[in-house]
């Protein structure tokens, strides 16, 4: 049996190959700025402020704006969707402010976790069902890299067969639009 895989264009390999490798640049590392409304809410009470949209821009234009020596140390920030289409205070664009310190803009693309059925609490990611349309608008949006989350709980009885199957259904469909990671729940 023979197989076939059609090489994405020569320009889009190269593209790939200047993001990866501008991810992993020596000294460098991703900001992970992809927290969820509702856990950038327990950050935001820690310190006594409101959970409120105007809050949480607030709060990461702080991060993105920081000192110089953020451009020498973080190479990709990866963002939540809300992040994504906020601005500076100055109506600059998050995207922009990244771009223009050499830093590359990615995006979270899994939708959260639920309670996978029939399990002892594990979960299962969702996300899937329209996932090739918004990395396209992502990607048209500002980001190069996606990240996709998954969960696998550790106990006496976990992962479970189905866990470990669900997660790799999830990972095989997300290849061609994202870069998955897995979580350890322990």
């Amino acid at each position: 049996m023979t197989t076939y895989f059609e090489y994405p264009s020569v320009e889009l390999q190269n593209e790939l190959s200047k993001i990866a490798n501008a991810m992993v640049a020596e000294g460098k590392g991703l900001l992970a700025a992809d927290e969820s409304v509702s856990t950038m809410g327990k950050r935001l009470q820690d310190i006594g402020v409101e959970n409120t949209e105007d809050n949480r821009r607030a709060y990461r234009q702080l991060l993105f704006t920081a000192d110089e020596p953020l451009n020498d140390r973080i190479s990709g920030v990866i963002l939540f969707h809300e992040t994504l289409y906020q601005k500076t205070d100055d109506g600059v664009p998050f995207v922009e402010i990244l771009k223009n310190r050499c830093i590359i803009p990615g995006i979270k693309v899994d939708m959260g976790v639920v309670n996978l059925f029939g399990s002892e609490g594990e979960t299962t990611t969702q996300g899937l069902d329209d996932l090739a349309q918004r990395c396209a608008q992502y990607k048209k949006d500002g980001c190069h890299f996606a990240k996709w989350r998954s969960v696998l709980k550790i106990g006496k009885n976990t992962p479970s067969y189905q866990a470990i199957l669900e997660m790799l259904t999830c990972w095989l469909d997300t290849l061609p639009s994202a870069k998955p990671t897995v979580l350890f729940q322990l």
